[in-house]
């Protein structure tokens, strides 16, 4: 894997991949296998920041007792009955397998064991059965830095990190020949920006996947990284690409609560290791709500009936409670990087009751693809939770994003290895290099108080809980939002902020627009 910088008048490659996390990766690890050069991009300037490096809780997949039938009935029950069979079933017959074969064969991630050597398996919300594997409570963190070892040292992976995506390039948009607006929507490639030098890269490529992440940033509490700003789905969305479901916001019910703090996640694997949600006196909430799971009911219930609790006693923040259900030793075991995270705000979690309030965490919806990842768009690929396999339906099952991935890495890498040969050659000639129009530097300032404003709108009124006069203010604010922040985009230098600026209101238009558009509450979309 090298990390030359591009030249600046543009180059090409076989394969762009625009995202490092567990999607990208794999399919950059099976397609340099196959023989292809393969790019991969990331806005960061570490190549492990990513959803999937801060993902605590697991991944899917399997136990004795277990089969792809049960996990397909986990799965449509948690997606309200708005699952995609097809691929529902994909992921349950192919996921443990290459779970086996990829993370735990070839690049050997380092798994929790029991004594004897078995792998741990866990339960989390919404799992009929232990089916969970898991390293400690940073399995993101483990599968991350373990695909990453092992895209070192191959010549035909080049990193690009600290590199943002303007935008795809599709002849029909940007090529100089304007009948090519004749033709099917396709996509050659990306335009980039270089953080350091900013200067916008053109690059051509046979083939361009997105996995970009989420869109946790466009909401004011989230337990998403900076970047998940919804590069990729804004950039999908100008290209044509066709986005589905994106009403469908997962808000995971238990982030750490405190005034000027971050709200970092608390597992789900803290109540399945039997720790409960309480009030501020210590007594347990989740039975009235959900007298069948209780605390391990699907996402969207928990998140709600929080949120009832903290509106019918007007409180800031409910409890989470492992002191009195689990053995301090075992907190101390099981989760060292929340324990040790809270202990840097005052709270152990061995020894008291920490504070949490749901925030804004998976995107069911995206980018419609198929089941070999190809979206409307021709050439153009996505992967991950920037996409929309209909996996999810209207509500994600725990820990199954990260399997999907992978199951969507490997899939869209040998959908790829079969076509990209007889694929035409983008025409360097056709598409012209970024001519920047920007005549002055962005103004921070600006840019910070419009991501600000984009954050509450998007919280108040495109929230948990949604009304058809909260939406109707949404999208009216977002469109002028848009408009003001597309007349600045153009009159300046492009930033990495200012990219991100862009793409984070166009998604959070396109979210606020499903909402609009469906009129029933199903899963993780609340219309009251």
């Amino acid at each position: 894997m090298t990390k030359e910088p591009p030249d600046h008048s543009g180059f090409e490659t076989d394969v762009l991949i625009i995202g490092s996390g567990i999607a990208g990766a794999v399919a950059a690890l099976q397609l340099a296998d196959s023989g292809f050069h393969v790019t991969l991009v990331t806005r960061s300037h570490k190549a492990e920041e990513s959803n999937t490096f801060y993902a605590q809780g697991g991944i899917v997949y399997t136990a004795h007792e277990d089969s792809s039938e049960l996990l397909t009935e986990d799965i449509l029950r948690a997606g309200a009955g708005y699952c995609n069979l097809k691929a529902v079933q994909i992921l349950a017959e192919e996921g443990p397998r290459l779970a086996r074969e990829i993370l735990i064969e070839k690049v050997k991630v380092p798994f929790d064991r029991s004594e004897n050597d078995e792998l741990s398996l866990v339960r989390e919300g919404g799992h009929s059965i232990n089916r969970i594997v898991h390293a400690t409570d940073a399995t993101g963190r483990a599968i991350e830095m373990a695909l990453l070892k092992s895209l070192e040292g191959r010549a035909n992976i080049s990193l690009l990190t600290g590199h943002t995506a303007v935008d795809l390039l599709t002849p029909a948009h940007h090529s100089t020949d304007r009948l090519r607006i004749y033709d099917p929507l396709s996509c050659v490639g990306a335009y980039l920006l270089d953080q350091e030098s900013g200067s916008v890269v053109r690059c051509l490529a046979r083939k361009t996947i997105l996995a970009t992440g989420g869109i946790g940033q466009i909401y004011l509490r989230t337990t998403n990284p900076s970047g998940a700003r919804g590069d990729g789905l804004a950039m999908a969305n100008r290209a044509g690409a066709r986005v589905i479901n994106s009403e469908f916001v997962q808000f995971h019910p238990t982030t750490f609560y405190q005034p000027n703090a971050p709200s970092f996640l608390i597992s789900e694997a803290v109540r399945g290791a039997g720790a409960k949600l309480v009030d501020a006196d210590g007594t347990p909430f989740m039975e009235k709500y959900s007298p069948e799971w209780k605390d391990l009911a699907p996402r969207d219930v928990v998140s709600r009936s929080i949120h009832q609790e903290m509106l019918s006693k007007d409180i800031t923040n409910v409890y989470l409670d492992l002191r009195s259900y689990i053995p301090k030793d075992n907190i101390k075991k099981l989760f060292p990087s929340i324990r040790e995270q809270c202990m840097l705000y005052g709270i152990d979690i061995a020894e008291e009751l920490v504070p949490v309030v749901p925030a804004a965490h998976y995107f069911c919806g995206g980018v419609w693809v198929d089941a070999w990842g190809r979206t409307s768009v021709e050439s153009l690929y996505a992967v991950g939770e920037v996409s929309c396999t209909g996996l999810h339906g209207a509500n994600r099952l725990a820990s199954t994003s990260l399997l999907e991935g992978l199951v969507w890495g490997v899939r869209a890498a040998e959908d790829i290895g079969r076509t990209v040969k007889i694929s035409h050659d983008p025409a360097d000639s056709e598409i012209p290099l970024w001519e920047d129009t920007g005549t002055e530097d962005a103004d921070p300032a600006l840019i910070s108080q419009d991501m600000s404003v984009l954050k509450h709108i998007m919280w108040n009124y495109v929230g948990l809980v949604r009304t058809t006069r909260r939406l109707r203010r949404a999208i009216s604010e977002l469109r002028h939002l848009e408009s003001e922040t597309e007349s600045f985009y153009r009159a300046v230098r492009p930033t990495d902020e200012l990219v991100g600026l862009r793409n984070a209101i166009r998604t959070g238009l396109i979210v606020a627009l499903a909402a609009w558009e469906n009129k029933n509450s199903v899963g993780c979309h609340f219309r009251v």
